[in-house]
């Protein structure tokens, strides 16, 4: 069977997810963290992507991009991929696959649903009970987002930063969004589009993708928009 046919487009937010072999860890000791965060800054650059939030699990990486090219995100996650990899096998002497196959990338309904993909990146140590608050996981974007500190993986989406006009009052408001769970709604929406790699977004989202890419693009996740204060 054919792979199926990546569809990014320049300017549309992605959520990425790529999760080890069997669920197996991937991440060991804090170095390699720290070496991710090294070849993912490199490829960014390389590659032509800005990535907004991100969050390093200890089997799996959420990262939430927007391409600047069509094969931004998937030159990116190969040169990651590779050189992680790579790093993994010579530091523990060990040999084989790491990760799980191809990643899995869902477009984004930037309008609707982006705020929403924030949360649920940067909320995944607390739903996996790591940590009791995003901010005590020292391995994703919530720092940078909610408390202002420095990351110079991250590049803020435009619509994080019409939350406020200054960084101060931004980092507020973005704390606020946090002070509610993600509705169980928009939780499954997100995971069941990421998982299939389906559009995550409404039919009239679906219809612009469809027409930028010449083809039909597949399912589009079902639900009504995520309200970012949900």
């Amino acid at each position: 069977m054919p792979r199926k046919t990546r569809m990014y487009l320049p300017g549309v937010p992605v959520h990425v997810v790529q999760r080890g072999h069997n669920r197996d860890a991937c991440f060991f000791a804090e170095e390699d963290f720290r070496y991710y965060r090294q070849v993912l800054g490199e490829g960014l650059k390389r590659y032509g992507a800005e990535l907004h939030a991100y969050c390093l699990m200890t089997n799996h990486v959420h990262l939430l991009l927007t391409p600047h090219h069509t094969d931004s995100i998937s030159r990116l996650m190969q040169h990651v991929g590779r050189q992680y990899v790579q790093y993994v096998n010579r530091t523990y002497r060990r040999s084989g696959t790491l990760w799980e196959g191809r990643h899995k990338g869902s477009l984004i309904d930037a309008e609707g649903y982006l705020l929403s993909c924030y949360r649920y990146i940067e909320l995944n140590p607390v739903t996996a009970c790591m940590v009791s608050k995003p901010e005590e996981y020292p391995w994703s974007s919530f720092r940078f987002n909610a408390l202002g500190e420095p990351d110079s993986l991250i590049s803020p989406h435009s619509l994080f930063e019409a939350l406020a006009v200054n960084s101060v009052d931004r980092s507020i408001a973005y704390r606020d969004l946090f002070r509610f769970s993600l509705p169980e709604q928009a939780r499954n929406d997100i995971a069941k589009c990421l998982s299939a790699s389906q559009i995550l977004g409404s039919g009239r989202f679906r219809e612009q993708v469809e027409s930028a890419l010449g083809r039909k693009a597949g399912k589009v996740g079902k639900g009504r928009p995520v309200g970012s204060l949900g």
